[in-house]
């Protein structure tokens, strides 16, 4: 019996320690909170945010539709802040301070710019009927689904050497329509995987008629 009763004090003991041990370590951390954008300020949804101390990843969370985050129940100190998104060269905050009982606003500091290596892009010329280029030639591109709706992705303009890039971001079937001076002319092409895709449009323009 004296054993028992003993064996059960020891127990009560511990876990009263493991309670206590739990309550300091609640009253020291913190968190940090923000944004993670493009350079034009868009909120990237799905980024991930990675608090690293001393070369080892703490914790990790995902950004929500608009780019935000919180990263909290961090031990104070001081981490790097490591940022990814698919289709973006990672970024780095370093030296982020975490404080007792506070959650570090960041804003909208952590900016990834797009990794060219692994982006889609559109390369294409235009010309007029006599094959000269058309400078100044505006280029809408579309998404094409698979039940035959659209979707605009943007436009651009040509070079004074009749050139334009577009990155689409974004992949499948796409529309792309030249237009100068009234006449048009369009030209699909289908994307997939990474890389540079090139096409060419030609356009009907009446010659230029003298005086």
């Amino acid at each position: 019996m004296i054993r028992s009763i003993s064996t059960s004090k020891i127990a009560l003991a511990l876990a009263c320690l493991a309670l206590l041990s739990s309550a300091v370590v609640a009253q020291n951390v913190g968190g940090v909170k923000g944004k993670i954008r493009t350079t034009k300020g868009s909120g990237i949804a799905g980024a991930t945010v990675t608090a690293r101390k001393k070369g080892a990843d703490i914790k990790t969370t995902k950004a929500n539709s608009s780019g935000e985050f919180v990263l909290d129940a961090l031990e104070t100190g001081r981490y790097n802040l490591v940022f990814e998104a698919p289709g973006y060269s990672s970024g780095v905050l370093y030296n982020v301070e975490v404080s007792k009982n506070k959650t570090a606003d960041l804003g909208d500091r952590l900016i990834l710019t797009p990794d060219q290596g692994n982006q889609i892009f559109l390369k294409g010329s235009v010309f007029d009927k006599q094959g000269f280029s058309v400078a100044g030639a505006k280029i809408e591109v579309l998404r094409v689904d698979a039940d035959g709706s659209t979707k605009s992705l943007g436009n651009t303009y040509t070079s004074v050497s009749g050139e334009f890039t577009f990155h689409p971001q974004s992949s499948g079937k796409l529309r792309v329509t030249a237009t100068y001076k009234g006449t048009s002319a369009t030209k699909d092409i289908d994307v997939g995987y990474p890389a540079i895709y090139r096409l060419a449009i030609a356009l009907d323009i009446p010659p230029k008629t003298g005086n």
